[in-house]
This record gives structure tokens, sequence and C-alpha cells, in this order.
């Protein structure tokens, strides 16, 4: 069989594009997603099946065994057919070579840092990017090859990364701007003159693979390293985190309180004091008001927030 159009993808996200692509600009025949006993084995944030675009469009959804289409029903799948242009949105793993030669327009998904590819290439870059304290994010709509976030762009697009996103936020930038790469990139294959550009100046960095436990708070940290954790690893993300008294804190929203007052009675992680529910705990330079959290028990004024064995 031949599908002219196909979406890869696994997350809310991917929900969000199938229905702009099919709703917008053109019928969508395939969307390819990950079956849900893969989640056993993979962590996959801001998960969500999407077998219901069936009966929402009557789009074919295929639920592949393994989430780099390695297994062999998967494998057979792509070579018993035929493809033309894939789109990939929420979907974190290389597509293979022998996946990547059934399209004869080629597949092509998003990956963007602060800079110019190949600068940026890697894992969680929005993450990082808040994290890291960047003022912006390029969103590169480029064709994939069998390396990671190759520069071979067909479009990009620049978003500004204000000191108030969160990841999430960014999520919402993010849509807005692949939704004009998108409409931009079926337009050109409907025309048969889609292009990339392969030449760049710029050189070669990664961001590393992150994980849950990477979003461990160090109050001994400065306020603004703090704050840019927890608002880069928030919902959908599994969270900041701390300890008290051996129980875990996830901390799912905090903002910098003050840099001024004189807390030198407290130590860096205590809690200060408590106002409607929220924590103001003292930091090396400062000081961080934490306005969402979850804890098995009552965080009151004196305890400490810290590493587990605390």
């Amino acid at each position: 069989m031949h599908y002219k159009l196909v979406i890869f993808g696994v997350k809310d996200t991917t929900d969000e594009i199938v229905k702009y692509v099919q709703e917008k600009l053109c019928p969508v025949d395939l969307v390819v997603t990950i079956h849900p006993d893969v989640l056993k084995k993979n962590q996959v944030s801001g998960y969500q099946g999407l077998s219901y675009l069936t009966d929402r469009y009557g789009i074919e959804v295929y639920e592949a065994g393994s989430y780099g289409l390695a297994d062999e029903e998967t494998a057979r799948f792509f070579a018993e057919n035929t493809f033309d242009l894939g789109i990939s949105m929420g979907w974190q793993r290389l597509v293979p070579k022998a996946v990547l030669d059934r399209f004869s327009t080629g597949v092509f998904g998003f990956h963007g840092n602060c800079g110019y590819l190949p600068f940026g290439r890697g894992r969680s870059p929005l993450n990082w990017s808040i994290i890291l304290g960047d003022s912006r994010f390029i969103l590169n709509l480029f064709r994939y090859d069998e390396k990671a976030d190759s520069p071979n762009v067909f479009a990009n697009e620049m978003c500004e990364i204000t000191p108030h996103d969160t990841v999430r936020t960014m999520q919402y930038k993010n849509m807005l701007v692949s939704k004009r790469l998108i409409a931009r990139l079926v337009a050109a294959w409907k025309a048969g003159n889609v292009q990339v550009q392969t030449a760049s100046k710029d050189f070669d960095s990664w961001y590393g693979k992150r994980t849950a436990a990477d979003g461990k708070l160090d109050f001994r940290d400065r306020t603004r390293n703090l704050y840019n954790l927890v608002r880069g690893v928030t919902r959908p993300f599994p969270g900041a985190f701390c300890f008290c008294e051996g129980k875990k804190v996830t901390v799912w929203s905090a903002h910098p309180f003050d840099g001024i007052l004189d807390l030198s009675a407290y130590a860096p992680g205590e809690i200060v004091d408590e106002f409607d529910g929220r924590l103001i705990v003292r930091t090396v330079d400062g000081s961080l008001l934490i306005e969402e959290y979850e804890y098995d028990g009552t965080l009151l004024p004196g305890m400490v927030l810290g590493e587990e064995s605390v």
C-alpha cells in the first residue's frame, strides 16, 4: 500500500499536529506511534495514545512494537509498503535508515536550540535551553538522516524564551511555530519543490540525555539556577525535587523571591516562612518562593530541604 502523508509521534503534541494537518492542510494517511506495552521499557513524558484517530478521522494508526522501529513486525510493515512524506512530532528516537529510505520525499522533524544547527544537537533541547537560561529558541524543520539532528534544514523560525516561560509554555510556542513550518513544508510538497539547505557555518555541540534524576534541587546553588531547573522540568516532565526528613518533595512551580533580605540566620534549603501554602526557602544568594509542590506530610518553617539523607 502507498501512504502519501505519514505522521510519527507518541505525545499530546503529536495529537495536536495531526488534528492541525488533517483539518487545515490535507488528509493524513497514516499515524505511526508505539503500542502501550512499549511504555514498560521507555519513559515518555507527555505520552498520549493515538488509536482514537481512526474513529475520529478514519486515519490508519500503526502501533509499533518498539520505540526504535526495530522490531521484526514493524520492519516488515515498512518494507512491504511505500511512503511519500513523513513528519515527526514528539518522536524522540532516531528513525532507522531502512525506514527513511522508504519515503520518496523524506521524513522531516523538529529540533531547536539558541543557535543554528549543527549547534545544540542531542537530547531534551527545550529543557536544556530553559535550564541554561537561554533567551531565544530557533526551531528547525529538517530532513532526517541516519545521524541525530543533521543540518538538513528546510526552514526555521525563532521565538523568545522569557524569564517567565516554563517548558510547557515553550511547548505552546513551539506548536505555533511548528504549524507554520509544517504548512510551508506541505505547500512545497504539493508543488513538488521541497528543498533543504545543508550548508552551515556553525559547529557541532551536543545536549546530553536528561533523566528524572537530573531534576534534583540543591539549595546551595544560585536562585536563578534553581528557578531555571524548576521551570525547565515541570509538567509534562517529571518535575524538580528534593527531600525533607527522608521523604521526596516534588516542586512544580517556583519563582525567585528576594535577593536583598538578610536571611543569614537560615541555612540554604531551610524554610524561612510559609504564606498561603507557599514556602519561602533560603538559597545561597537569596530565596526561592515555592508555589506548588507535592509532599507526603506538612512542610513547616525551620524544616530543611536537601539531599535524601538529610
